[in-house]
């Protein structure tokens, strides 16, 4: 096993962190500087920055906010939310974004995919997958699109399979069933998405307890720990988090 990293995630929504269960029902959770700060210091290893509302209020990434940050951010960050062009990903990653993530954008128009790919290369090209449940299809995941409000009749393997040949260098699926109600990870995706993709992936939605953190990555096979909640309300401190899954054998950046 590839040793797994941590990375808090701030869903930013008028300049706020706030985070919800199932993609609603928001409540506030800090200013993102403060945050970004403290989860550097803890330990992060990551840290994902995604501004929730700018698809469905069909505006740009707040660019101030993710340069304040930046600023004070020291592990990789990723930026999402509001990037439909590869200037906008430019704008993002000039405000010190080291990733720019895709979800909508890249699903309406998959040549953004490519072209991101092509012009920053696939390392900094994260595609997003909002999924639900839909047994009609192959998976039995649907992508969903819009912030999680409109399935798409896609199926989200499938979706996956093409953003890793058309370059995506990650893969993010957040299942909407698990979303904000801490009862695990969505593992069953997981496993079809490690089986289907030879790239990245990251485990989003559902964390809720140590025990959640490690059958992300010892059964669903998730390079990348994604969590907002348990971090944010501090029912997870990061240091005993990575002591946790080194004790259970899952290696962890130190």
């Amino acid at each position: 096993m590839q040793t797994v990293r941590i990375m808090p995630c701030l869903d930013v929504k008028d300049g706020r962190v706030v985070k919800g269960v199932h993609f609603v029902n928001l409540r506030d959770a800090g200013d993102p500087v403060a945050c970004a700060e403290a989860y550097c210091a803890a330990g992060a290893d990551e840290l994902a920055f995604l501004d929730i509302t700018a698809t469905l209020e069909n505006r740009k990434t707040m660019l101030d906010v993710v340069r304040r940050v930046a600023a004070v951010t020291t592990v990789p960050f990723t930026v999402g939310g509001g990037i439909a062009s590869t200037a906008d990903a430019e704008a993002v990653l000039a405000a010190g974004a080291n990733r720019v993530s895709v979800g909508t954008a890249g699903f309406l128009n998959p040549d953004l995919v490519t072209e991101l790919a092509n012009r920053f290369g696939p390392e900094r090209v994260v595609v997003a997958i909002d999924v639900d449940h839909n047994p009609v299809l192959p998976s039995g995941y649907e992508v969903y699109i819009a912030g999680g409000t409109k399935p798409t009749g896609k199926d989200a393997v499938a979706w996956a399979r093409e953003a890793e040949a058309r370059g995506a260098g990650i893969i993010l699926p957040t299942s909407k069933a698990c979303d904000g109600a801490k009862t695990g990870y969505d593992i069953p995706l997981l496993k079809a998405l490690k089986a289907a993709v030879a790239v990245s992936i990251v485990a989003s939605g559902g964390a809720g307890k140590p025990e959640h953190f490690l059958e992300a990555a010892r059964d669903g096979g998730a390079d990348i720990l994604l969590a907002a909640s348990v971090f944010h309300f501090g029912e997870i401190k990061i240091p005993e988090l990575k002591a946790y899954l080194a004790a259970n054998g899952v290696p962890v950046a130190q």
